[in-house]
């Protein structure tokens, strides 16, 4: 029975012991700041900011690109059943692959769109193909007129089966 007494009294002393470590632990960890300023990190983290034209160069850029997402969609809306996929149907269209060819004996520079999904949003596709060929747009500073197709079509642009 003493051997069982001082076994607990040395588990009870280890007890204690543990609790005061937790104890101490706990009160340094409430003395930490839980933010710091940019200026405390050390250098090795401290992130670059973009310089205020590069900024708003990328800013721009972003802006024009939310913009013709916009417009597309707003032109495949037209041609859906469901207009509420407009968005994420463009975000399909623009993730996409294509193949660019310019030809500058014709002044065009033609982008083939490859299929989607499935047919029916290759019909939506089309919509938006006959609306942005319909618009003569010029590639800047390179004379070339903007040319949209589907590769590989089995019915003309223009003509939905």
């Amino acid at each position: 029975m003493a051997r069982y007494i001082q076994k607990k009294i040395d588990l009870l002393d280890t007890i204690q012991t543990l609790q005061a470590d937790l104890q101490t632990l706990n009160e340094k960890r409430q003395s930490t700041p839980r933010h710091i300023t940019y200026a405390q990190l050390p250098e090795q983290f401290q992130f670059q900011q973009f310089a205020s034209k590069r900024k708003q160069l990328i800013d721009t850029v972003k802006m024009i690109a939310y913009r013709a997402e916009v417009a597309m969609a707003s032109v495949l809306k037209q041609a859906m059943s469901r207009p509420h996929d407009a968005h994420s149907l463009t975000r399909e269209i623009l993730t996409t692959d294509a193949d660019l060819m310019p030809d500058h004996t014709n002044n065009t520079l033609t982008v083939r769109l490859h299929h989607l999904t499935n047919h029916s949003t290759d019909n939506v596709l089309l919509t938006l193909i006959e609306t942005l060929n319909e618009s003569q747009t010029r590639y800047p500073n390179a004379n070339l007129h903007l040319v949209c197709e589907l590769v590989s079509s089995s019915f003309p642009p223009g003509q939905e089966s």
